[in-house]
């Protein structure tokens, strides 16, 4: 019993880390979609962030800004973006 316990907190945990991964790439899909130019520093200052240090410059301070409840982007809210798209 233990073991499936165990199995089971991995799995949850897996998922809700895999997940928060994925919402940043989609996040950068959505807004390459608008800017073909778009790169890692688009929003962040290093040229390759990493998970633990992902420090946002001005336009990623504002594009989490407009990050709704559900995690979705508005991005009508994010004045670069309006421009470019």
């Amino acid at each position: 019993m233990k073991k499936t316990t165990a199995a089971v907190a991995a799995v949850l945990a897996t998922l809700a880390f895999g997940s928060s991964s994925l919402a940043t790439m989609e996040y950068y899909k959505e807004y390459k979609a608008k800017d073909a130019k778009a790169t890692c520093q688009s929003c962040h200052v290093e040229k390759m962030p990493k998970k633990e240090a992902h420090e946002l410059n001005d336009f990623g301070k504002k594009v989490q800004a407009a990050k709704g409840k559900d995690n979705k982007i508005d991005w009508a809210k994010v004045p670069a973006a309006e421009k470019k798209g």
